[in-house]
């Protein structure tokens, strides 16, 4: 087993040739990373069982199982991703913008790599190839931490992605992988300041907020997703009833799954039925005295206490709360959010510029499901996580968001007078 200072620094060594190298060849090692997580496809199922096995015996929560599994579906959808991302335009050598001074200069922007990124992960194995694939595109080398529930998985899927790098002409260590289950692994990667250049932590609040406290590096991360669906005034009962659904029940267990309904006043006729919808899907509702009274199901609902707003449940439940006015709702917003994702669905277009204006969180969408909050859906092709703080990326990050830009000058002999 290699130590973690010695994956660091072969990543580092190997970011160069990756920085310098064309759009083409790192296009043509996504292709042959594809191809590589698919002939792999029955070895990497099977070290999944072995997480799964594991996961199962020491009781580990239904969420997180899901999280966790892979299927034949799962693994193509991530040999897909790889294709995907090497489509997408490459960012490296752009020139975001160019001006010329009094003096004759021209003063350009041209984006570059960040360099190193950690990476510190949870359960999902599907982190291991989409982190991965944005880093390649992006001219960076990454440097993978997932967790001990996951290990063979990652293990498997990493082997896949580097022997698709050496045959596309990379290096290898362009994906360093650590392979140990120690939590002391994270701490000796948090110290690695000169050998990675940002750490991006995905996983629960627990692990982000010691990441975060830990790093000697710049971390770029979001604490959980406290999502907020807000039922305006003027709202149709059917897309309501659809949008919600959608995003409570499709997969509960991630960040963009809607945890809060904030329904308008002049709208409460519409709860009702919104609830039995939900309801028919396991939803567990934790309600407002005032949702309470119009609730004729009281058998699935509960009395929401004072924590279940700012609850980030990733289950089969949801709060629910009547508001009189919009102002309210932001203001509901803005006390137990998490700045990750929030929806409004309406009729009245001044009324959802106005949501879209004041509420602050890094994806705001109207007349759509929190479940958009995603690199993929949102066309960034896979996304390495979520940011909601704001230097430098707010929201999905997809490849311009793992670059960043240095001046170029352009003179003819000019000097500082």
């Amino acid at each position: 087993m290699k130590s973690v200072e010695s994956i660091a620094t072969a990543a580092r060594a190997a970011s160069y040739e990756l920085a310098s190298s064309s759009g083409a060849k790192r296009e043509a090692c996504l292709f042959a990373m594809a191809a590589a997580i698919r002939a792999h496809s029955p070895g990497i199922l099977a070290a999944n069982q072995l997480d799964l096995r594991a996961a199962q015996a020491s009781g580990t929560a239904g969420h997180m199982l899901d999280r966790l599994a892979l299927d034949e579906k799962r693994v193509e959808v991530m040999a897909t991703a790889l294709v995907e991302v090497a489509g997408l335009p490459d960012p490296i050598g752009r020139i975001d913008s160019m001006w010329t001074r009094p003096n004759g200069l021209r003063v350009g922007r041209r984006r570059i790599p960040l360099g190193v990124i950690g990476i510190i992960y949870e359960a999902r194995p599907n982190v291991t190839s989409d982190a991965a694939a944005l880093c390649v595109k992006s001219g960076n080398a990454v440097v993978l931490k997932g967790g001990s529930e996951a290990l063979h998985s990652n293990q498997a899927i990493a082997m896949a992605l580097q022997e698709g790098l050496a045959q596309g002409g990379l290096p290898a260590e362009v994906v360093g992988f650590i392979d140990s289950s120690e939590r002391s692994a994270v701490n000796e990667m948090l110290v690695l300041d000169e050998q990675i250049d940002v750490i991006i932590p995905r996983g629960g609040e627990g692990l982000i907020r010691f990441v975060s406290e830990h790093a000697k590096m710049p971390v770029i991360k979001h604490y959980k997703g406290v999502c907020h669906v807000y039922v305006d005034a003027s709202a149709e009962l059917e897309m309501a009833t659809n949008i919600l659904v959608n995003a409570k029940v499709q997969r509960p267990s991630v960040c963009n799954a809607a945890e809060t309904l904030l329904v308008h006043r002049d709208a409460a006729t519409l709860l009702a039925p919104i609830a039995e919808a939900l309801i028919e899907h396991g939803v567990t509702l934790h309600v407002c005295p005032r949702s309470h009274a119009l609730l004729a199901n009281h058998a699935y609902c509960v009395e929401a206490t004072e924590s279940d707003w700012g609850q980030e449940y990733l289950s089969l439940d949801l709060s629910v709360k009547i508001v009189d006015s919009m102002d309210e709702a932001i203001a509901h917003i803005r006390r137990y959010g998490s700045l990750h994702t929030e929806a409004i669905v309406t009729n009245d277009y001044r009324r959802a510029e106005r949501f879209l204006e004041r509420v602050d969180s890094s994806t705001v969408l109207v007349n759509a499901s929190t479940r958009f909050a995603d690199g993929g859906e949102l066309g960034l092709g896979a996304e390495i996580g979520i940011s909601t703080t704001k230097l430098h990326a707010f929201g999905p990050m997809g490849l311009d968001e793992l670059t960043t830009t240095k001046f170029v000058v352009y003179g003819n002999g000019q000097v500082r007078s």
